[in-house]
């Protein structure tokens, strides 16, 4: 039985002695997610699919504040890399109290259901449904000895507003979606949460450098701005602190308004 803790009035996010993984780490939002977490006072595993570069860049400036870094390589297609990632992190940092399932293949194109192939729509469910099945089999095992852990994974406004011309990428958002929520159900007794981050069309270092065309886009969003990297950044590390530690099967979008999911 898991059990309540007690929180102070006031208390900040602090996931000192935690152990993140975040997948995708060298992406747009993956960078911001492993520089926040570890200024929360977590140590953290970078996954990197193939700029070894940027991720041990990444892990330099991990470290130059104190925090401890690992980077590790895989492919998140492919549930055998995913048990080695799990392996080499258990080694190096130890096991990972926080799982941010963030990567996504870029496999597959907008293209409305009836062009697009069957293979964008694999693609896209082993990508997305699918890693969410191998980080469960690889990390949630040890999670459970311990009775605490956090899954958090990084859904899309997409998968509420479905889109015309987002068939692959949204059903399997959808999929990862049934396997987040069952899983909450499934490591909930543990005392593992497991929710949710949507995140609208979001600023990041890209747009920053050559800006979007996002004028007709902002008139759709209520708060009538795009939210940015640091901002679902921050929506994760709530989730991974105790601070989160009764909210289990959320799928919570950081949209400014534009998906807002009926109860």
């Amino acid at each position: 039985m898991s059990h309540a803790k007690n929180i102070t009035p006031g208390a900040p996010i602090d996931l000192h002695g935690r152990i993140a993984l975040v997948t995708g780490a060298t992406g747009q939002l993956g960078r911001v997610m492993v520089e926040a977490l570890a200024a929360y006072g977590a140590d953290v595993a970078i996954h990197y699919r193939a700029d070894k570069a940027f991720a041990e860049a990444l892990a330099a400036r991990v470290t130059a504040n104190g925090r401890r870094a690992l980077t590790v390589q895989a492919d998140i297609m492919d549930g055998a890399a995913i048990a080695g990632m799990g392996a080499t992190i258990r080694a190096g940092l130890g096991d990972p109290d926080i799982v941010v399932l963030n990567a996504v293949s870029h496999g597959a194109s907008f293209l409305p259901i009836m062009e697009s192939p069957p293979e964008f729509f694999v693609d896209q469910f082993t990508s997305c449904t699918m890693q969410a099945v191998h980080l469960a089999h690889t990390f949630a095992p040890a999670m459970r000895a311990r009775k605490q852990g956090r899954f958090i994974g990084i859904s899309s406004d997409c998968a509420h507003q479905l889109h015309a011309r987002e068939g692959a990428y949204s059903a399997a958002k959808r999929g990862m979606d049934g396997i987040f929520r069952t899983l909450a159900k499934e490591l909930g007794p543990d005392g593992i949460t497991v929710n949710q981050v949507a995140p609208g069309w979001t600023i990041s270092e890209r747009s920053r450098a050559t800006p979007d065309d996002d004028a007709d886009y902002i008139k759709r969003v209520p708060l009538r701005r795009r939210g940015t990297d640091q901002e679902i950044a921050a929506a994760v590390a709530f989730l991974a602190s105790d601070l989160a530690g009764f909210i289990t099967g959320l799928w919570l979008p950081v949209t400014g308004g534009t998906a807002m999911p009926g109860i």
